[in-house]
């Protein structure tokens, strides 16, 4: 499996949904870096299972146990091990799947792909589950781009239907995604969080899911970063994103927007703004030829609804050939939108990381 990413600074996730532990391995990151652990837990807080009905009931400390790389608070400069253990698991709700794989799961292409014996309890190592050691890997960094000055964050932009007021990609600024981190439920206008948890609970209601997009902007990486063609920004990135089981789809700027757009409406004019080169507008989410250009970048990615729903769904009875019906059970979440948020900030601030010291600059 090629659960590893990183190219200046690597990460490996290791372990399944049901097994002992899951956890990440951080080779590359600067030695002498004073990490704060209550900081790390915010972020782990936030894409835990178990504290709302928007998501599972299935409850989950998530407390990384640090094996090396941290010398008191600081890290060493050696690779960064962290182990999460799994403490609440009913792996006797899965054992059906390996006959009747779940519609829009990896049951079925997983198994022909490894011969049968991957591991379905929990949906093993393909389950969401596995967005916490990214969390982790990316909280550790969140913090190393702090000292530089880069700040991540973002807002559930829609779910169902119901959408949340953009961000303002010329003027979007660390004060407000600082405060939208502190959100349990992420949304720049206030009155969108009722109309989307009201979407969610009747999805959930009726033993289905919902899916939704979510907003990230990245502001405070100076011009420069980044690297040409197939080492972009928006490649890497994307390469990353795609690691989220429930990803399936990323725009940058203005994305499938550019499709209504002539060339004079697309282009972003250059101006001097208090003596700095900026752009009057950001359509292209600061990123131009794969690399930053001063400007706050900006995405929106789309997570599709929880495949496993308590709905009875035909599928196929891979032993007889014929078509069953399956009522999953087990606990999964009726939304993924706020918790995949959380994982995809991280993972974001991880993907910058490594950008930056393939740039040098830490």
């Amino acid at each position: 499996m090629s659960s590893n990413i990183g190219k200046y600074i690597s990460l490996q996730i290791f372990g399944e949904s049901h097994g002992k532990a899951i956890g990440a391995v951080i080779d590359g990151l600067p030695a002498g870096v004073e990490l704060n652990f209550d900081k790390i837990a915010e972020q782990m807080a936030r894409r835990a299972p178990g504290k709302d009905k928007t998501a599972t009931p299935r409850k989950e400390d998530d407390i990384p146990e640090i094996l090396s790389g941290i010398k008191g608070s600081v890290t060493t400069g050696a690779p960064l091990c962290a182990v999460i253990y799994n403490t609440n698991t009913r792996s006797s709700d899965y054992s059906e799947f390996e006959a009747m794989p779940r519609p829009s799961h990896a049951d079925y292409p997983a198994s022909i792909r490894f011969d049968g014996n991957n591991d379905l309890s929990g949906s093993g190592h393909f389950s969401g589950r596995l967005t916490a050691p990214m969390t982790f890997a990316g909280a550790v960094c969140r913090q190393i781009l702090e000292k530089h000055g880069i700040t991540v964050g973002g807002h559930v932009y829609s779910i169902g239907g119901v959408g949340d007021t953009g961000f303002d990609p010329v003027n979007v600024d660390a004060e407000q995604l600082n405060g939208l981190n502190t959100l349990a439920f992420p949304t720049v206008d206030k009155t969108a969080e009722e109309k989307m948890r009201e979407k969610i609970e009747a999805a959930r209601m009726d033993g289905n899911s919902i899916g939704g997009t979510v907003e990230i902007a990245v502001v405070g990486l100076p011009a420069g970063c980044g690297d040409t063609m197939f080492g972009s920004i928006e490649s890497r990135i994307s390469e990353a994103l795609f690691g989220v089981p429930a990803v399936k789809g990323i725009e940058f700027g203005a994305g499938f927007g550019f499709d209504k757009m002539l060339g004079s409406e697309a282009n972003d004019r250059y101006v001097n703004k208090d003596g700095k080169i900026a752009t009057v507008s950001n359509n292209n989410g600061g990123i131009l030829g794969g690399l930053s250009n001063g400007m706050p970048v900006i995405f929106r990615a789309v997570l599709k609804p929880t495949p496993s729903i308590s709905k009875p769904q035909e599928t196929l009875n891979l032993t007889t050939m014929e078509a069953e019906t399956l009522s999953i059970k087990g606990r999964h979440d009726p939304c993924v939108v706020v918790r995949g948020l959380a994982a995809i900030e991280n993972l974001v601030c991880f993907v910058i990381c490594d950008i930056l010291k393939g740039n040098g600059i830490i």
